[in-house]
């Protein structure tokens, strides 16, 4: 409404003509304007896709919300979908364009100063070259992300380039420069890391020729851990605890523990490991038609990886090429937007134009404007003042209510303190009764018995107790009237005791006023509330009230 009034709220139709006219393009160019929101929404969708495998359609999700990253200047998504594609284009066994989108990524992170970042995309280009077999750039990225983590004390960090640079010397068949990488990686890794680790340690000693050692930490660590098989550790100590016994050349526990590896696991990377292994076993023990059969196996072993990496190069440049169509798709549209958008400003011309040709036609129409307004202003005026003048007689008769209620409050404390005073004095004069009707002198005291009878018949013709309900209904007109309409089987003793809860008189109180005990009290109060049927969740003096 305030919109209105800055522009002229005396031209509503002039303003509506303008918007239907500009609604059609404002809409058609708005169409595109993502939110991050969005863009997150659809990085989500790609993510879900590569953790199932289906890196394909991942890479399409990737690619349509990078386009918008890019164009919003939206760093933190930018960095997740690249991070994320480059994980991708990794799991398709294509390192060239995995260690493309990290390196991408990495230098966002430095020019960010996002250090975490940073040492994830370290990690992830040392885990590239390493697959690469190019050690010397694995070590060389390894090295750098856990020194970066120790100068910037970042301590979750720092385990796991130790670690594989353990991995990468290991490889190397190095084990003394190994050993210290992977001795401090045990100490701050946990978990699966942690479990990696170990098997590490143990292929560590089994390098240095500590062959008892390795078996027995191999068959401990199988033992103690249960979660060993389940992160498919189990094939690494079955040829861990091969080759302690290949080293001792006890060729059939070797070949049998080197089996129960191959039976563990199925990709055919490590099952070429272990293919190596066995074909060894048995050229040393003197088996050669087993050890050429085993090399066989090693030849298919690395058949099927250079199907399955050609499969996924087929796959990756299908992919390529369907992300670069889509970027041209893109463009194109985008050349489309930006004429339609001249024509959107064009046609906006030519609006106002028009919209400056009807001011001066409805500049007339101000004047009748003005006095309507001020006649709603004045009708407004009255409004409010006969809505203050309402609220002052209700509030008037809010208080004047008050005053009732608190006048029959004050009544009702007056007939209560009354019926406690009789009922104290009454208990006086009856404890005095009792007392003296027990003494022996009282028989032969004639005056003294007459006065004695006098105070009995005194309590028996006391009318007071019979005033209570007559005052009762006079200060709280129509209770008991409610009450026994809605209750008609109450005696006249029930509707005492109820009258005596209305004024709020505690349950001792109550006891005294009727001359009971406190525990005849509540027993009369608890079958009062069955007799009027009040659930044991309601208190008898809320229900009381609201009759």
């Amino acid at each position: 409404m305030r919109h209105l009034k800055n522009i002229g709220y005396k031209r509503p139709q002039l303003l509506v003509l303008c918007f239907f006219l500009c609604m059609p393009l404002w809409a058609k160019n708005n169409n595109d304007n993502c939110t991050k929101a969005d863009c997150d929404s659809i990085i989500h969708k790609g993510i879900k896709n590569s953790e199932r495998g289906n890196y394909i359609k991942a890479l399409e999700y990737f690619t349509v919300a990078r386009e918008m990253a890019v164009k919003e200047k939206w760093d933190q998504e930018n960095y997740s979908i690249l991070f994320n594609m480059g994980f991708a284009y990794y799991s398709m066994f294509d390192d060239g364009e995995a260690l493309k989108y990290f390196f991408e990524a990495y230098n966002l992170a430095i020019m960010q100063k996002w250090t975490v970042k940073e040492l994830e995309c370290l990690n992830n280009i040392a885990n590239l070259y390493a697959r690469e077999k190019m050690y010397d750039k694995a070590i060389e990225y390894y090295t750098r992300s856990s020194e970066k983590a120790v100068d910037e004390n970042i301590e979750s960090h720092i385990g796991l380039p130790l670690m594989n640079l353990g991995y990468i010397y290991n490889r190397l068949d190095q084990p003394e420069k190994a050993r210290p990488y992977i001795l401090q990686s045990i100490k701050l890794l946990e978990n699966d890391f942690l479990l990696s680790a170990k098997v590490l340690l143990l292929e560590n000693d089994l390098l240095l020729g500590d062959v008892i050692k390795a078996r027995k930490g191999a068959w401990d660590m199988y033992n103690e851990e249960p979660n060993v098989t389940e992160n498919g550790l189990e094939m690494f100590l079955w040829i861990i605890i091969s080759r302690t016994y290949f080293k001792e050349n006890q060729y059939a526990q070797a070949v049998s523990y080197a089996q129960r590896a191959l039976n563990s696991g199925s990709d055919p990377e490590y099952k070429k490991i272990i293919f190596k292994l066995m074909a060894d076993i048995y050229e040393k023990s003197g088996s050669y038609h087993n050890a050429l059969r085993y090399k066989d196996s090693i030849f298919e072993a690395e058949r099927k990886l250079t199907e399955r990496k050609n499969g996924r190069m087929f796959e990756n440049n299908r992919v390529k090429f369907e992300i670069q169509n889509y970027k041209n798709q893109l463009y194109a549209k985008e050349e489309k937007l930006s004429a339609e958008r001249k024509t959107f400003y064009a046609i906006i011309v030519i609006i106002c134009a028009v919209v400056v040709i009807m001011i001066l036609v409805f500049r007339q129409k101000k004047i009748i404007a003005e006095r309507n307004r001020n006649i709603t202003e004045l009708n407004l005026e009255k409004e409010k003042n006969y809505n203050l003048e309402l609220e002052r007689k209700v509030t008037k008769a809010l208080l004047e209510q008050e005053r009732l209620n608190n006048e029959i409050e004050a009544k009702n404390r007056k007939i209560s303190a009354k019926a406690l005073y009789l009922s104290e004095r009454n208990e006086i004069i009856e404890e005095i009764v009792t007392y003296l009707s027990k003494r022996p002198k009282l028989v032969k005291d004639q005056i003294l018995a007459n006065h004695v009878n006098s105070l009995k018949a005194y309590l028996r013709a006391d009318k007071e107790w019979d005033n209570f309900i007559r005052h009762f209904e006079e200060v709280n007109q129509g209770f008991l009237s409610r009450l026994k309409e809605q209750h008609p089987d109450l005696t006249v003793n029930d509707i005492r005791f109820i009258a005596y809860i209305y004024m709020n008189l505690s349950v001792k109180e109550i006891a005294t006023i009727l001359n009971i005990t406190i525990v005849a009290a509540k027993k009369r109060k608890e079958r009062l509330v069955a007799k009027m049927e009040i659930s044991k969740e309601v208190d008898i003096y809320a229900y009381i009230s609201g009759v």
